[in-house]
């Protein structure tokens, strides 16, 4: 699983880096990014929840070929 986030979308409201610290964070602009290429299989269903959770729908998660 991979997830990136729009930043243009992003408001910055913490709830992804707060739900997955391992795989979110802000950068210096104060939004948030995924700090991590591919999502660790033991924080994928976490990671679900941070993209159900996000308020503008910054967080998408990138289909596998």
């Amino acid at each position: 699983m991979k997830v990136t986030i729009k930043e243009e979308k992003c408001m910055g409201c913490g709830s992804c880096p707060s739900l997955v610290p391992d795989v979110f964070d802000f950068n210096d602009n104060g939004f948030a990014y995924a700090k991590v290429e591919t999502v660790p299989t033991n924080l994928e269903e976490e990671v679900k929840e941070a993209i159900d959770m996000c308020p503008t729908g910054a967080i998408i998660e990138e289909k596998s070929e």
